[in-house]
């Protein structure tokens, strides 16, 4: 199984050069920046697996390019840092930061958070996956329940008569059950209006 890509954006480079190389020989794929935006563009062309970023960067602080990580490319980080005074270790896990690791530390040690790192990111992203396609369900339920009441009113018929209508309707036309429900709760509403 192939290892991670990882982004490093520190603006020191011998530690970003020492990390970097550390990094490449236990088998990851390393990309290097030492400035927020372009930790940012790269993420968004390269789409790595996982970020490590300082907090001490110029411009934009690691905390902030993270949270712009999560909202443009969804790529999981942790935090690099030098101090870890509460209120910015509370301010980078709020942010959606992995982990927050204090320098100097252990490679093999860090080998270790990254590996957890991008475990509890994959969980993370499945229940996200989860939550989306229940979200969805539910949504395809309540307009299929809405145009079930439609049918039900106009045509005077039980909700059982009324659910079949639909579904033979949609099966006629070879079309999925939600987009029929669809249809007509839009049509319903159109009229409603006018």
């Amino acid at each position: 199984m192939p290892k991670a890509r990882i982004l490093i954006a520190d603006d020191d480079k011998l530690i970003l050069a020492a990390l970097a190389s550390e990094l490449r020989d236990a088998g990851y794929t390393i990309f290097e920046v030492n400035d927020g935006h372009k930790a940012i563009k790269l993420c968004e062309q390269q789409q790595p697996d996982i970020a490590i970023l300082d907090v001490q960067m110029p411009g934009m602080d690691g905390v902030e390019i993270g949270s712009q990580l999560q909202k443009l490319t969804a790529t999981p980080f942790l935090i690099l840092s030098a101090n870890a005074t509460k209120v910015l270790v509370e301010r980078a896990t709020d942010l959606g930061a992995l982990c927050y690791l204090v320098k100097p530390f252990d490679t093999k040690q860090l080998i270790l958070i990254i590996e957890a790192a991008l475990k509890k990111s994959a969980q993370i992203k499945q229940l996200q996956e989860s939550e989306s396609r229940l979200v969805n369900t539910l949504k395809n339920n309540q307009l299929t329940n809405t145009a079930v009441g439609v049918m039900m009113e106009r045509h005077r018929l039980s909700r059982t008569a009324a659910f079949e209508k639909l579904r033979k309707h949609a099966r006629s036309q070879r079309r999925k059950l939600t987009d029929i429900a669809d249809e007509l709760v839009k049509a319903v509403e159109t009229a409603n209006i006018n």
